[in-house]
């Protein structure tokens, strides 16, 4: 397996997400970083983008995910993303971490989850 990657780092999203009902009621800004390990590897693609991953799609579909519904946790989220991006690119691991800004004299709050293809 390749250990070649593409990264999106600080995609911005929003995303009616938190345990308390009041925290859920407005939209909140998050930052997802994804790191998308291609199964092809990124060496010899002689500048076919067919052969490589979409970031402008992925980029998309993370924004879809993250606004299609109200969510508790920020994990929660993280796997949705993992699991779309699996399902609907050549990948065989991608590593997503979330980044909530809630917490007062905290710059933020992460979760970071690593799938891999199912065999």
């Amino acid at each position: 397996m390749s250990t070649d990657s593409i990264t999106l780092a600080g995609l911005k999203v929003t995303s009616w997400i938190g345990v308390p009902p009041e925290e859920r009621a407005h939209p909140q800004a998050l930052e997802l970083t994804v790191e998308m390990v291609p199964i092809r590897g990124l060496a010899g693609l002689g500048g076919l983008g067919e052969h490589t991953v979409d970031y402008a799609v992925v980029a998309q579909q993370i924004q879809e995910v993250a606004a299609a519904q109200k969510r508790r946790l920020i994990e929660s989220l993280a796997e949705a993303v993992a699991d779309v991006l699996l399902a609907t690119h050549p990948l065989a691991r991608v590593t997503v971490e979330v980044r909530k800004f809630i917490l007062p004299h905290c710059g933020h709050v992460a979760v970071r989850i690593s799938k891999g293809r199912p065999d």
